[in-house]
Parts: C-alpha cells; structure tokens; sequence
C-alpha cells in the first residue's frame, strides 16, 4: 500500500486532499502543531498566558471556522499567528481618559490620574518618557533638561511635544500639563 507523501510546506499538516484524512482530522492535527507557536506570540503581546492562551484559542476557532478555505493554503500557519497576534491586542487594556473635571480635594481623583497618567507615560518611546519626567515631575527648565540627557535643546522641545501629543491621543485632549506637574 502507498500512501501519498505528507505536505512538504509543513510535515504532518498536509493538506485537505491528503489521503485517508477528514477535514475535521487535518485541523485537529493542524490545531495541535500550531496552537503552543500561537500561545507564544499573544503572550509576547499581553505578558499574561492566560490571555495568550485565550488569543490563541479564538484565533483557531476563527480557522476552524475557514477551514474550508484556508485548510488546504500553505500560509494557514501565519494567518492563525496573525490573527492570535491581533486577538492578543484586542484583549489589552484600553487606556483611560482623563475626566472632564478633576476635584482636587477628593484624594480618590488623585489616585486615578496618578494611575492613568503613569501606565500613559509607560508606553511612550524612552526618551520622551525621560524629557516628560524630567520636565513636568522634576520641574526642570528645557534647558536643563537638554544638559542632563546631552542632547539639544530643540530635541527637548521635540520628544515633549510628540510625548505630549501621543499622550494626548491616547488620554484624550482634556490631559494639560498642569496633570503632569500633579504627578511629582
């Protein structure tokens, strides 16, 4: 008895024309040899395997639910990777906006934008992390700034307007400089 030869692409994952294997086969033997590789990915994006872990199973189960159409595609691997990716993305925290109005006698108001603005500043690039600080929570002048990290002066102004602005996008536009000063 020949068997025919299993998909050179990908050993043991042949395609849906492989001899003697169900459709409902080929994506178990698919979901096993792919499913550790789409852990990995989403737990590089959410540092949490639990919701890697869930990011991958959902983007199987939208493979499953193609099956039809990408089982026999040489490139089903990477799309379930790409969509793992994406599902691990989706599961991340959304950012908080900072409120309208912030009263500044309730220490619970405080806590919030401590909390918001500190997971904001965590996710700008390093060096408008470090001009921001140092600006608004050291209370350092431009100038000084620029000294302290050698660099010019018009490279301060630079990283704190992009810092500001992606801060901004992400906090929404009620964010003022007078928030960050509130942080030291």
């Amino acid at each position: 008895m020949d068997t025919p030869p299993a998909s050179p692409a990908l050993p043991g994952l042949g395609p849906l024309a492989e001899a003697g294997a169900s459709s409902a086969e080929a994506f178990d033997r698919f979901f096993r040899a792919v499913f550790a590789r789409a852990v990995g990915v989403a737990q590089r994006v959410t540092g949490d395997r639990a919701s890697a872990e869930d990011a991958a199973l959902e983007a199987l189960a939208k493979a499953h639910f193609r099956w039809a159409k990408i089982g026999g595609e040489q490139w089903r691997e990477v799309w379930v990777l790409r969509v793992a990716v994406n599902e691990a993305i989706r599961r991340l925290p959304k950012p908080r906006a900072i409120p309208q109005q912030l009263d500044s006698s309730d220490p619970a108001d405080a806590v919030v934008l401590r909390e918001t603005l500190t997971a904001a500043l965590q996710r700008l690039p390093h060096r408008q992390r470090e001009v921001i600080v140092m600006r608004y929570l050291l209370g350092l002048s431009e100038t000084e700034v620029a000294a302290a990290l050698d660099i010019s002066h018009g490279t301060v102004k630079t990283h704190l307007r992009r810092g500001l602005a992606a801060l901004r996008l992400s906090l929404g536009r009620n964010l003022k400089e007078e928030h960050l000063a509130r942080l030291a």
